[in-house]
Formats: C-alpha cells, sequence, structure tokens
C-alpha cells in the first residue's frame, strides 16, 4: 500500500509538472507580435471591400495654432470630429490660457459654443497624463463628461489597473492607452495587449501607426495582435521604418500599408474613429495639404465609401433603429457584431426609414444548413400589412435546396440564376444587387448570376418605381443570418 501510496504522489507530481510547463511553452496561451505573423501573411487584404470609418482629427497635427483657429482648419477640411490633447493653446485672444481639464466652467461653455457654431464633435481626449489617486482621474473623467467625449487616452503610470478600471466602469467612458516611443513602456503592442487583457471591455488600445514604424513594428501585425482591444487608432503614414531620415507623408505615400491597416480594421469590425494626425516638422505652420490628400487617399480605397450602412450603430453598439418587422417570428441582433439571425416563423424585417428607387445594396448572408430558405426583397411599395406585398415587389432567393426560379440567387417566381455561385451551409456570402429603372442585375461572391430586365411574371403582378428593402426569414430550425448591409443610391 505504501508504495502503492508513493507511486500515485510521483504520478501528480508528473502531472503537475506537465501542465506548469505546457502553461509556459511559447504561443500556448501568450500572444506576441511573432505568433500573429504568419496570421498577418495568410490574409487576403486585397480582396477586403473595405468600410468607411469616421474620420477624426487629433488636434497635435495643427500644434503652432490655437483650438479655435484648428475648429476652423478641420472644418475646411471637412472634418467633424475632433481629438484635443492639452496644452494646446485655447484661443487668440487668451493665450495663456490652455485648452485642457483644468478649464472653468465658463471657458467650457464658451468652448461647446464654437463647437456648435463649427458643428464639430469632441470625440476623444488626449494624450493626457494623471496620477493613480481618484481625485486625479475624476479630475479628467468629469471634463470629459461635461464635454461629452467617450474616450480618454493615456499611458497609465502605474502597474495596477484596478482604480481606472473602477473609473471605466463608474463613468461609462473609455480608456485607450496610447503608445508613444521609447522611453514610453507601452511603446511595444504586447505590453499594451498584456495590460488590457482580461480588463473591461472598455479599456483596450490606442494604436498608433507611426510609433510603432518608429520601433521597426509593422502596424498591421500591431494591430492584428490587439484585435478585439483597438478603441482609437491614431493612423499616420511614414516616408520609412525607423528615425533615420524618416517623416510624416500624406495616406499613401509611405511604407506603413494604409490600404492593409485599414481592410485590417474592417475585418475586425472597428467601430470608432481613424484619428488623423500628421506631424511632419517641415509642414508644421501648413499641414492642411498633406491632410487633404490623405483623406482623399483614404476614400479612394475605401469601398463603401459612397454607400450608407442601413443596419448601423452608435458607441460600438449596432442597433435595429430604423427598421421594423411584420408577420410571425423576429430578428435577432447581435449588437456588438452586427450580424441578423432569423427566428420563428415566416416573416418580413424591413429597413422603414426611406424608399429607394434605383439603388445598389450589398449584405452578407450565410445558411445555417441546406435546409434554410429567405429572401430578400425589393422595392416593398407601401408599409406591409398584410402577406399581399409579395404580389407587388421582387424577392431575391435564398435557397440553395431550391430549382431553378426557387434556387438561391433566382428573381423569385420570375427568373432563374444564370449559374450557381453560392457557397455552402456555415459559410459567409456576399451579394450585390443592382436595381435600375427595371432591370435588376444579381452578383453572388463576385459572380453574375441574373442580368433581367424585370416584367411582372409568376407571383408578382406588378412593381412600383421606389420601395422599401426588406429581409425574410421561414423558421427557427434552419435560421439565415445577415450583416453588412449597404445601400448606394444611384
Amino acid at each position: 500500500m505504501k508504495i502503492k501510496a508513493h507511486f500515485l504522489i510521483v504520478l501528480l507530481f508528473i502531472f503537475l509538472i506537465t501542465c506548469e510547463m505546457k502553461a509556459q511553452t511559447p504561443g500556448s496561451e501568450k500572444r506576441t507580435i511573432e505568433s500573429v505573423k504568419e496570421e498577418v501573411a495568410n490574409t487576403n487584404y486585397k480582396d477586403v471591400r473595405i468600410k468607411k470609418f469616421p474620420i477624426s482629427l487629433q488636434c497635435w497635427s495643427f500644434m503652432k495654432f490655437t483650438f479655435f483657429e484648428t475648429l476652423e482648419k478641420a472644418n475646411e477640411l471637412g472634418i467633424k470630429y475632433l481629438q484635443p490633447y492639452p496644452g494646446q493653446a485655447l484661443s487668440k485672444d487668451i493665450p495663456d490660457v490652455k485648452f485642457d481639464h483644468n478649464l472653468d466652467d465658463e471657458l467650457i461653455k464658451k468652448v461647446k459654443s464654437k463647437l456648435k457654431e463649427y458643428g464639430i464633435s469632441l470625440v476623444s481626449y488626449g494624450v493626457v497624463s494623471f496620477e493613480n489617486t481618484e481625485e486625479s482621474m475624476a479630475k479628467v473623467f468629469d471634463f470629459a463628461k461635461k464635454m461629452g467625449i467617450r474616450t480618454i487616452v493615456t499611458e497609465p503610470e502605474s502597474d495596477d489597473p484596478s482604480l481606472l478600471e473602477k473609473m471605466v466602469k463608474e463613468y461609462n467612458i473609455n480608456i485607450a492607452i496610447h503608445n508613444h516611443p521609447e522611453p514610453s513602456k507601452y511603446f511595444h503592442p504586447e505590453t499594451v495587449y498584456n495590460y488590457v487583457k482580461g480588463l473591461d471591455e472598455r479599456i483596450g488600445s490606442c494604436a498608433d501607426t507611426g510609433h510603432w514604424m518608429r520601433a521597426g513594428i509593422n502596424p498591421v501585425e500591431a494591430l492584428r495582435l490587439l484585435k478585439g482591444r483597438i478603441i482609437d487608432l491614431h493612423i499616420k503614414d511614414r516616408s520609412k521604418f525607423g528615425t533615420e531620415g524618416a517623416f510624416d507623408v500624406p495616406f499613401g505615400q509611405g511604407e506603413a500599408n494604409i490600404h492593409d491597416i485599414l481592410a485590417e480594421m474592417t475585418l475586425q469590425n472597428f467601430g470608432g474613429y481613424l484619428a488623423i494626425e500628421h506631424e511632419n516638422p517641415d509642414e508644421v505652420y501648413n499641414p492642411s495639404p498633406s491632410i487633404k490628400k490623405g483623406i482623399e487617399y483614404i476614400k479612394s480605397i475605401t469601398y463603401y465609401e459612397e454607400h450608407e450602412e442601413i443596419l448601423g450603430r452608435r458607441n460600438w453598439k449596432y442597433s435595429k433603429h430604423g427598421w421594423n418587422h411584420y408577420g410571425p417570428g423576429y430578428f435577432e441582433l447581435d449588437e456588438k457584431t452586427g450580424i441578423l439571425k432569423g427566428l420563428g416563423g415566416m416573416g418580413l424585417f424591413w429597413y422603414s426609414k426611406k424608399k429607394y428607387s434605383d439603388f445598389t445594396l450589398e449584405l452578407d448572408y450565410k445558411c445555417k444548413d441546406k435546409f434554410t430558405n429567405s429572401g430578400i426583397f425589393l422595392r416593398v411599395p407601401e408599409i406591409p400589412v398584410n402577406n399581399d406585398y409579395i404580389r407587388h415587389s421582387f424577392e431575391i432567393q435564398i435557397n440553395n435546396n431550391g430549382e431553378g426560379i426557387h434556387k438561391t440567387g433566382a428573381v423569385y417566381d420570375a427568373e432563374a440564376p444564370q449559374v450557381d455561385a453560392f457557397k455552402g451551409a456555415e459559410e459567409w456570402n456576399h451579394m450585390k444587387i443592382t436595381f435600375r429603372g427595371s432591370r435588376i442585375k444579381v452578383e453572388l461572391n463576385g459572380i453574375l448570376v441574373v442580368d433581367w430586365d424585370a416584367e411582372p411574371r409568376g407571383k408578382v403582378r406588378d412593381f412600383a418605381p421606389e420601395g422599401y428593402i426588406g429581409l425574410q426569414k421561414h423558421d427557427s430550425r434552419s435560421p439565415i443570418y445577415f450583416r453588412n448591409i449597404f445601400v448606394k443610391e444611384l
């Protein structure tokens, strides 16, 4: 019995040692830049449909101007969102007063009046420092609350995030940790990642692509490492990596690879702002031309630049605002991912904010299994109060099990797809529907499957020159999923 007991103790010891070794095995749990290099290398960024991100201006770009002058510069550039920093002179009239969280109520009132005059909002604030005390933090958080600022950008002095996390929960204001170059301890993305992981999701990264380039770090790899924890993005392009002879350039003219940066943020479903920051020492008195060129480049590579996302979001949360439902069942929305899931009986989820005449509709959909049955309705002429809408609007069918005019890609009961282009169950498909006049084109996963001059046929008795867009679902057994719903009016 003694021998057996000793044997069991030895086995237990070996087991514990093995577990500890596994926990310490590189890559087993620890996420590093090296661990994401292969992920990034294997990502096809070229084919990513880049989303339109709201653009803000980091006021440091106009450090030689006052805050009020910066409002004017931003307005000239068409930028309506700002990230001010502490220390910028407030106004030429009062040059000794700085914009920061120490402004009194009278000056805050004056700032708000100026913001209203230009139609500009403050969305973030930083980079700002504070002590690891509730009093010091509260001063900054109270200021942010007064100004309607959603994100505070900082580089915490303390390695203990407990008080900071407490303030975030109390104020419901984000903290984004910035990465200044060395000697800042946050210069490397792994440091930021290790600091924020496990904390409240409102504590994340303010990713500065230019400072990563100064440190020789690939911005795309750093962004992938911080996936899911990026709250704010200071976007910069530089002539080359490192610091020797390197300087900020308009987006697209340097080595940052702005296209892949925005493609990565699209894949991450980033819900924050692109905070433009340009700090070329030769352009401090006139950075506007380079910023303007940079914005033009961003627009040129943004696939959805001219589209409206009709399942929109605010403050990182998707909403069904503007949508209504007719009939049995409902669509369940994941507010974080923006994925709709059809449940219950057959009904129509329709966008009620406006009717569309000539338009292109693009969306992603996924079928639960081969029995999934759904459709996309075009130009529903009136508010649906009964099933009669199916006779006065066209439906683009989703039914991989169907045949001919009832198969995926078909104009239901009217025009069959020319070719099968759909993917299998549990795979996302991209559908592009163009309805101009009476002509309907359906592209599925980049392949034209229908090009038809529409006429009343099958179940459709007539169709209107304009109407609502609707998403159909049949049942809970084989649900349909939708996401990324964009419309471009023609």
